[in-house]
């Protein structure tokens, strides 16, 4: 493990202990964004996104082998049938068939006015992706246009309790007063959105890859609900599950217009990790499938084996209490990332936070810390 300093947040009745920022930044309590020296993107063409047939494998079950059928014994003996290949149901899964593939068509829609208060106004809205419809929420600044865009990715949660806008509120209503242009995903299978594949949680990433296609094709609409947004500064804020989602939508997305990325209290970006974890929250067998992938094909679609194509600059907050997410598997990332920087082959070092006393979601000071963080890092990328 690379060596660096860790920061700490100890929040005790009334005091903050100093914190200190990993990789390239140090932070103070009383001055908690520090020094800082922002990299600018690597420019490079824009692909151009369209719609795409693609569909995931069905996880009901794998494809059985063909059999014959016995000949009765007084029928004619029939030709001898060659079997059909099976298909590879792990081929479209990888970081690069991803990244081969389009995204986008169809538009955003604003399915309701939910709110609207002096900063911005918060509306329910729904889009395309591959044939389903995703559900969400965005924030949106009452005044101005040419905004930063935000895609917030919620983690787990059990989809009978899921409502679409209280996981993220906080966050997304505090960035919306910052000034940026937040869309909230729910993802496939959380309602009202429809249900659909999604092994290793990339049903997820393409919900993700197809949204961030549409906000750049539909914000160039001078009419259109998406033409305050400034589609070359698209970033990702994720979650637990969340932070795996952006993990892999930033290993596949590696271009200009996507300037950032924060992971908190992230999942791993080595699936064989995940595979345990997930199986102990929802206590089935469904990850079966994700784990009986070959190794090599397994490292093929763990983003953490692929993220020498990221560009995007990356911030890392974890908890050292959090009892849910191992904290271990943000230090990886970090140690990954700055190993890759430190051999010229990603633009950006990591900015690192590590937190004392605070749950897999954060409270209190330490929330208020990491929020403080999180638009000061998206400011500067």
């Amino acid at each position: 493990m690379s060596k660096r300093e860790r920061s700490f947040t100890c929040l005790w009745p009334v005091v903050l202990i100093a914190l200190a920022a990993c990789g390239r930044t140090t932070a103070e309590v009383g001055s908690p964004t520090g020094t800082y020296q922002a990299a600018t993107p690597t420019s490079r063409p824009t692909a151009t996104l369209q719609p795409t047939a693609t569909s995931l494998p069905d996880l009901r079950g794998l494809p059985r082998p063909l059999r014959s059928t016995p000949s009765s014994p007084t029928a004619a003996p029939s030709p001898t049938v060659a079997p059909s290949p099976t298909a590879d149901p792990y081929a479209d899964l990888t970081i690069a068939a991803l990244a081969a593939r389009a995204y986008g068509g169809g538009l955003l829609e604003i399915t309701d006015t939910l709110e609207t208060n002096d900063a911005f106004t918060r509306y329910e809205i729904k889009y395309p992706s591959d044939g389903l419809t995703i559900y969400g929420f965005m924030n949106v600044p009452n005044e101005g246009d040419n905004f930063p865009v935000v895609l917030m990715l919620h983690g787990y949660i059990d989809p009978d309790e899921y409502e679409v806008v209280p996981y993220t509120r906080r966050y997304a209503d505090a960035l919306a007063e910052a000034g940026y242009f937040v869309i909230h995903p729910n993802f496939r299978n959380y309602p009202p959105s429809d249900s659909g594949p999604d092994p290793y949680r990339i049903g997820y990433a393409i919900d993700v890859l197809n949204l961030m296609a549409i906000v750049r094709e539909q914000s160039q609409d001078p009419l259109g609900t998406l033409r305050r947004a400034n589609a070359d500064d698209i970033n990702l804020w994720g979650h637990s599950m969340g932070g795996g989602v952006a993990l892999r939508v930033m290993a596949v997305v590696n271009e200009p217009y996507l300037r950032a990325a924060v992971l908190y209290g992230s999942m791993s970006g080595d699936e064989a990790k995940n595979y345990g974890r997930i199986r102990g929250w929802t206590n089935n067998n469904r990850g079966r499938f994700e784990l009986d992938a070959p190794p090599e094909t397994l490292r093929a679609i763990s983003p953490l084996m692929n993220l020498g194509r990221v560009e995007a600059a990356v911030a890392v907050h974890h908890s050292y209490a959090d009892d849910v997410v191992p904290v271990e598997w943000s230090e990886e990332v970090c140690d990954t990332l700055d190993g890759l920087f430190a051999a010229g082959e990603i633009p950006h070092a990591p900015e690192c936070f590590f937190y004392e006393l605070q749950p897999h979601t954060f409270r209190g000071g330490g929330d208020s810390l990491f929020i403080e963080r999180t638009i000061d890092f998206l400011g500067r990328h």
